[in-house]
């Protein structure tokens, strides 16, 4: 039981290893496609980055990053929404 949870807790170190610079990978991609106009790549891949972001602030269970990165994502995807799905 106990090396099973070992197992467990070494995968999502490594999962949340990548999963937190692919996200930023997004962000990035997104910050600099939004500030030069390239619509609606930017703030598609700001909202991957931040959803990206979300789940590893879940699987650190650290309150403050879940609430932004929940906010942000929410706000990116009614942006969205409210621009191309009208």
């Amino acid at each position: 039981m106990y090396e099973t949870l070992q197992i467990l807790q070494i995968k999502k170190k490594i999962m949340d290893k990548y999963l937190k610079w692919i996200a930023t990978g997004f962000l990035m991609i997104g910050a600099a496609c939004n500030s030069l106009n390239i619509y609606p790549i930017g703030p598609i891949a700001t909202l991957i980055g931040g959803v990206c972001w979300l789940a590893v602030s879940i699987m650190w269970r650290e309150a403050a990053l879940i609430t932004t990165n929940l906010v942000l994502s929410t706000i990116t995807l009614i942006g969205l929404v409210y621009t191309y799905i009208q």
